[in-house]
């Protein structure tokens, strides 16, 4: 068994695969971060994530799948789930060693178990663009802070590219502390200096004059719609987690 230990990104996964086969390697599995323990027999593969590799690894799967197929591993990569950086690999090799496209073979337990996972990240990629509400701040700027499950940030530049293609806006990822900036022409990924304890605070202060009275306005306007006798908690509950309420004008 060989351990290959790399820096969890996308490229450096790319990378691992490069290392794979070049160094011929056959029962293999992944590990992020520093490597603290194994067994007495394991061997351990530091890889070093090489721009150059990866891409050359990225236009081999380019040719054993279709685009949306790759799009998929690039969506299943960024769930981020603990544990599953072997199913990823797995699905990566399948790929590769096959004659044909692998796709739609539900029955390898890595095509499965990769579609599960593009499945979730879709759902929060869904929630996320539904869901997110920006606020003014007083230089111009569109402001909105999220919490996805899953690093989802990265699939929704096209759509509030094109939405919202004619104001400067900014999405911010708390738990990831990294967001997307839109100057009306490109975006780019950003990272902030918050103060834990302030960051609400912070963004409050930041509001233009009349941000408030549009929430105020936001606000009442669910109030009126809402029929009490109608209300039917478990239902809303299920279309919209409380996970994301704080982040909800109408629910803060």
């Amino acid at each position: 068994m060989t351990t290959l230990i790399y820096d969890g990104t996308f490229e450096g996964l790319l990378t691992a695969v490069f290392d794979v086969y070049a160094h011929k390697l056959g029962n293999v599995k992944l590990h992020q971060g520093e490597y603290l323990e194994g067994t007495l027999f394991d061997e351990k593969l530091h890889v070093v994530t090489d721009q150059t590799r990866a891409a050359r690894v990225l236009k081999l799967l380019k040719l054993k799948l279709s685009t949306l197929g790759v799009q998929r591993l690039y969506a299943a990569h960024l769930a981020e789930i603990p544990g599953e950086d072997n199913n990823l690999l797995g699905f990566i090799r399948y790929a590769i060693d096959s004659p044909e496209n692998i796709e739609e073979d539900y029955g390898n337990k890595y095509v499965m178990r990769i579609s599960e996972i593009v499945r979730m990240v879709r759902r929060e990629k869904h929630r996320m663009e539904a869901f997110i509400r920006f606020q003014k701040l007083r230089d111009g700027l569109f402001y909105a802070a999220i919490e996805p499950d899953f690093n989802v940030l990265p699939l929704l530049i096209k759509h509030f590219k094109s939405r919202y293609a004619d104001m400067k806006w900014m999405i911010y990822d708390l738990r990831r502390k990294y967001g997307i900036y839109y100057d009306l022409h490109d975006t780019q990924f950003i990272t902030l200096d918050f103060a834990e304890s302030n960051r609400q605070t912070d963004i409050v202060a930041a509001y233009t004059e009349d941000e408030n009275m549009y929430q105020h306005l936001w606000k009442n306007y669910f109030k009126s719609v809402n029929i009490a006798s109608r209300k039917n908690t478990k239902l809303h509950v299920r279309h919209i987690p409380k996970r994301y309420w704080k982040h909800l004008t109408e629910k803060i």
